[in-house]
């Protein structure tokens, strides 16, 4: 049997499907366009470019503080599954109380996203970590994939409809679009927890040989981060690893959320720009899926070094962008590679970790990342800021792929030199 037909593996996946509702009706979608012309009503435009990108950096640095912490205490607790339950929940329960916030209330509008954003990433620690007790080493590539396609093709159904509501809002016995976007983060309330169900139920988590309570796990863990991070700098290739995708992954999350408002600024109109939005979903349901075959033929890192290129030739057609079309090309560019890098660095990094150390070195891993999109929302809003010009910022992330990249490099050729890590010279 396909290891894609397993059920803990169709239900670890499903969570993707759910929990991207946030990520695409939200983080890319209406969050963003919400923001700048609702709750941020009558600043210029790279004042409220500002704002969002430090409400996504502040969010982003309060998960990577907190990442390492959380999966160490998983570890000893046996408890992966529930707290990924609890960040669901309170991920899932912010995203609803937007539907409350008002026009003008850009305070609260910032804390309830910052409140979603933090369930959201704090769960996917958890959830990525996990991919380690329903694969194979052999699977991981694969398994990694079609996680991300799911989410892809889950996220953009959903997204597809609260669009639609808010084209045609009388449909839906709507008074206006503002009203349908407000409903809209309703839908991934509901559908978010809906779908996180499977994993809960049928994902079953290898437990250490004595399991901790929580509190007594949280001492424990903040006891061992250091040791943690010793073991990590012995192992000089998971360590390069981490550096590179600390760097270009910033790149690859400031894409997602910046890119909407990115759009708005250039003066594009709001529904071309969700129509992009949408496209981009149903374009990475595959190519996530190819670029997991693509990983288990030539390598992971190659796949990610591909991924790469074409995110930085698509940052340079970026900068120069004057119209709907070339967004719309953009959009169709991003796709092709965004599940892939995404995927094959998920799948790569799982090939490092050491068994029983899934969740504190799965916390290293989300850290890096986290602290990462400390830099690149904030870079953009701040060059932005500083310049007036949004296409400058949305340069600064050039730098984020290229030196990302180049570590890369020095992160395989070290493990090609220390063939006893498994797996590290994919």
């Amino acid at each position: 049997m396909s290891p894609l037909f397993r059920r803990p593996v169709m239900s670890w996946a499903l969570y993707d499907w759910a929990n991207s509702a946030f990520a695409t009706t939200v983080m890319a979608g209406f969050f963003p366009v919400f923001f700048k012309q609702y709750w941020s009503v009558g600043v210029e435009p790279a004042v409220s470019t500002f704002r969002l990108g430090l409400t996504n950096g502040l969010a982003s640095f309060a998960i990577a503080v907190l990442a390492p912490l959380l999966g160490a205490m998983a570890d000893r607790s046996g408890a992966r599954v529930r707290l990924l339950a609890l960040f669901t929940v309170l991920g899932a329960a912010s995203t609803g109380g937007l539907y409350l916030v008002q026009a003008g209330q850009w305070h609260l509008a910032a804390l309830l996203y910052a409140m979603a954003s933090l369930g959201f990433w704090g769960g996917m620690t958890f959830y990525d970590s996990l991919l380690l007790d329903v694969a194979g080493q052999d699977e991981l590539d694969l398994v990694s994939a079609y996680g991300y396609a799911l989410g892809y093709i889950g996220g953009g159904l959903l997204f597809a409809g609260n669009v639609l509501m808010t084209l045609k809002p009388h449909l839906f016995g709507l008074d206006d679009a503002a009203q349908a976007v407000h409903l809209s983060f309703i839908t991934v309330f509901v559908w978010w927890l809906v779908f996180s169900l499977p994993v809960l139920l049928f994902v079953r988590e290898e437990k250490p040989a004595r399991a901790l309570g929580l509190v007594a796990s949280a001492r424990a863990g903040w006891r061992e981060l250091g040791q943690t991070a010793r073991h990590i700098r012995q192992l000089r290739p998971l360590l390069w690893f981490l550096v590179a995708y600390w760097l270009y992954i910033d790149g690859v999350n400031t894409v997602i959320k910046m890119a909407v408002d990115y759009g708005l600024s250039l003066g594009f109109p709001q529904e071309s720009l969700i129509t992009a939005l949408l496209l981009t979903q149903f374009v990475a349901f595959p190519a996530a899926l190819a670029f997991g075959w693509l990983g288990s033929r030539i390598g992971a890192t190659n796949g990610i070094f591909i991924a790469l290129a074409v995110y930085a030739g698509a940052t340079l057609g970026a900068y120069g962008m004057d119209s709907t079309v070339e967004f719309y090309a953009l959009a169709v560019t991003i796709g092709l590679v965004q599940g892939g890098v995404q995927s094959l660095s998920r799948s790569y990094f799982g090939s490092l970790v050491p068994p029983g150390k899934q969740g504190e070195f799965f916390g290293f891993y989300n850290m890096m990342g986290k602290f990462a999109a400390v830099l690149g929302p904030t870079l953009v809003g701040v060059t932005a800021l500083a310049t007036g010009s949004t296409r400058a910022g949305i340069l600064s992330v050039l730098l984020l792929f290229i030196g990302g990249a180049l570590l890369l490099w020095k992160a395989r050729r070290v493990a090609r030199d220390q063939p006893q890590v498994a797996g590290s010279s994919r």
